[in-house]
């Protein structure tokens, strides 16, 4: 009896499926290690991100700005992109960090 083949996540690109189909399978552990080795990385980077940000409230519970796809227990965070200082909510979903833009914090801050 032939092994089944395996069924692949419904949310990864077909492209990647594609080219993973095109694999031997050395390639193919070759490519999970580094996927695995990739995931971990962006985990610890996403993690490096939030410790260096600056908390402004702990929860976003009563802002009335907050939009409705954004937790009411996400943090508003400040963020400097090219110098210029902006607020952020920012939450995790699982093992990823989130952020969605707020506004920019006003130069009297």
């Amino acid at each position: 009896m032939a092994p089944t083949r395996p069924t692949p996540p419904a949310d990864i690109a077909q492209y990647i499926l594609d080219g993973l189909d095109r694999q031997d399978p050395e390639a193919l552990r070759q490519i999970a290690d580094h996927a695995e080795d990739l995931a971990d990385w962006q985990e610890a980077q996403a993690a490096a991100e939030m410790d260096e940000e600056d908390v402004v409230r702990e929860d976003s519970e009563g802002d009335d700005d907050r939009p409705g796809d954004v937790p009411a227990k996400a943090s508003v965070v400040v963020k400097e992109i090219n110098n210029n200082r902006y607020y952020y909510y920012q939450w995790r979903s699982g093992d990823q960090v989130k952020s969605k833009y707020k506004a920019p914090v006003d130069s009297d801050e």
